[in-house]
């Protein structure tokens, strides 16, 4: 029997705060942004295909340097994970990953039976991959090696010679493990920052996820994506979804060729938006009781409240003195870190909304240092 353990992540979805700073998207995207009226009217709200909107895999492919028959789309790049871990995993196998991380890449694969071996990363590291100790975890029963980069919470990214060296082991290792890289929010950049290539070519057991619902701000449209170079395992993948959800719906799919076919002119002013709100973050940080990873990319970081300035009890009344002034944070109980880390979005709100956010947060630690 598959059960998914409960999560207090929901809080995002199912309840609102007047200042959200644990929401990690960019800015939002608008239905105006895309399509007016009279263009929606004429979509046809037939199935579509098991495989997504053939203009939607061309726009995919072309970002991360596949062909669009290796693109699978899906209901956001949740369902990638899902898909990927139930048709990679039987009760029983092993499934690799670093915590904190998207719950989703750990309770799955749990729901799903599979025994999941846990490295954690460390904030005095600054979030870095411990290579050494990750492919010492590696078995010849690992089937899944899930890895997202940047990560969520950190925003840090996994290096190009870090994903060299996991592949090699892996061949060593675990050589029928698959290993996911977690892309979502990859073209989530700051500034004039360049994109950061994608890991979709790297080997033919590299699966990749992404979505619209980060860089883009569109996580209301539910699109996200897969990409292997694996036939095989593109053909199993494609029968899971059809199985699962079918298809994914016409008009989401629509709009989301839209989107990425605008993509430089929807990313451009996010990215900006983006790196002001880390600026400012940064610059707050310094004055405030409070420790900082800087993030290589996406629209949140990890803070922490040292532990010799906040015991126990005050951490909790940090938390507490937050709900009060109708301000949230996700906990790092939510990743699977300690609730002294915490993650903080510096994307979602509008500017003036994210400085008095800043006041708010700045508020709570002065009353429980």
């Amino acid at each position: 029997m598959t059960t998914f353990a409960p999560s207090a992540m929901t809080a995002l979805t199912d309840s609102a705060v007047r200042y959200d700073l644990a929401e990690s998207t960019c800015p939002g995207l608008t239905l105006e942004e895309l399509a007016d009226p009279s263009e929606l009217a004429a979509v046809a709200l037939d199935y579509g295909t098991s495989r997504g909107d053939p203009r939607l895999r061309e726009l995919v492919a072309a970002g991360v340097g596949v062909d669009a028959d290796q693109v699978l789309v899906t209901v956001g790049a949740s369902e990638a994970m899902f898909l990927l871990a139930q048709t990679t995993c039987r009760p029983g196998d092993r499934v690799l990953l670093t915590t904190p991380c998207f719950p989703p890449a750990r309770t799955v694969p749990e729901g799903l039976g599979a025994q999941v071996d846990v490295v954690p990363l460390s904030f005095d590291d600054g979030y870095r991959l411990p290579l050494d100790t990750f492919t010492d975890a590696l078995t010849p029963r690992t089937r899944l090696v899930s890895l997202a980069s940047p990560q969520n919470p950190s925003g840090v990214r996994l290096t190009d010679a870090e994903l060299r060296t996991l592949l090699a082991a892996v061949d060593r290792r675990a050589p029928d493990a698959v290993v996911l890289v977690d892309e979502t929010y990859r073209e989530a950049t700051y500034g004039e920052d360049p994109t950061p290539r994608s890991a979709a070519r790297a080997a033919s057991r590299v699966v990749t996820s992404s979505s619209l619902s980060k860089a883009h701000g569109a996580p209301g449209l539910r699109v996200g994506w897969l990409t292997t170079t694996d036939v095989d395992l593109y053909e199993r993948l494609r029968a899971a979804k059809f199985n699962t959800t079918i298809a994914c719906p016409a008009l989401e799919e629509f709009l989301a060729v839209r989107a990425l076919r605008r993509s430089a002119e929807i990313l451009a002013p996010r990215a900006k938006r983006l790196g002001q709100g880390l600026a400012e973050l940064l610059d707050w940080a310094q004055d405030q009781p409070v420790d900082i990873v800087r993030p290589d990319g996406g629209a949140m970081c990890c803070l922490r409240l040292p532990a010799d300035r906040f015991p126990d009890e005050a951490v909790v009344a940090f938390y507490a003195r937050l709900t009060d002034l109708d301000t949230r944070v996700a906990p790092g109980s939510w990743f699977g870190e300690h609730d002294r880390v915490f993650r903080l979005g510096f994307g979602h709100l509008p500017a003036e909304d994210f400085t008095a956010a800043l006041g708010q947060l700045a508020r709570a630690l002065s009353d429980h240092r």
